[in-house]
């Protein structure tokens, strides 16, 4: 696929997952509930799991939230690959998304949807838009079920 077919691509897919997105709302139950902000362009995220009985296996993902197009797409297309995934199996694709973002890793077959993201990698200043909702997931698979939640999580630091 040449460049230019790629960058069509990416737009297309990032205009309608903001346009429609698939997983606007909150689960039922909310086992895990995290916000996140990016206070550079006023982006915010509220994300909600639902956990498996066993609390290790994420059955569903819902974010609200206000942003650009790319942390609203972004944060669709994390809670479609996230479905029926354990929380160590999250944690590590937070790992490989940031490392997308960085050019240095890319998604397997079984979650290429997510590879149309590696368009964002191209305007360095819209990375921590597209990392914002991988960052409010990782806070949220850490955290206990009891714990207090203090604010936001932020993504200010990273580079």
């Amino acid at each position: 696929m040449s460049l230019g077919n790629l960058r069509d691509l990416y737009q297309q897919v990032i205009l309608e997952r903001y346009k429609k997105p698939r997983n606007r709302g909150k689960t039922n139950p909310i086992d895990r509930y995290q916000k996140g902000h990016n206070p550079s362009c006023g982006d915010t995220i509220e994300l909600t799991l639902k956990l498996s009985v066993e609390g290790d296996r994420i059955e569903d993902v819902k974010f609200e939230g206000e942003g650009c197009a790319i942390a609203m797409a972004s944060a669709d297309l994390m809670a479609d690959a996230l479905r029926d995934k354990t929380t160590i199996e999250a944690l590590e694709m937070v790992q490989r998304f940031q490392a997308m973002m960085r050019g240095e890793a890319e998604f397997p077959q079984e979650s290429r949807k997510l590879n149309v993201m590696q368009g964002v990698a191209q305007f360095p200043v819209r990375i921590k838009c597209a990392n914002l909702s991988w960052h409010t997931l990782k806070a949220a698979v850490e955290q206990s079920r009891e714990a207090e939640l203090a604010g936001y999580v932020s993504n200010e630091a990273e580079g």
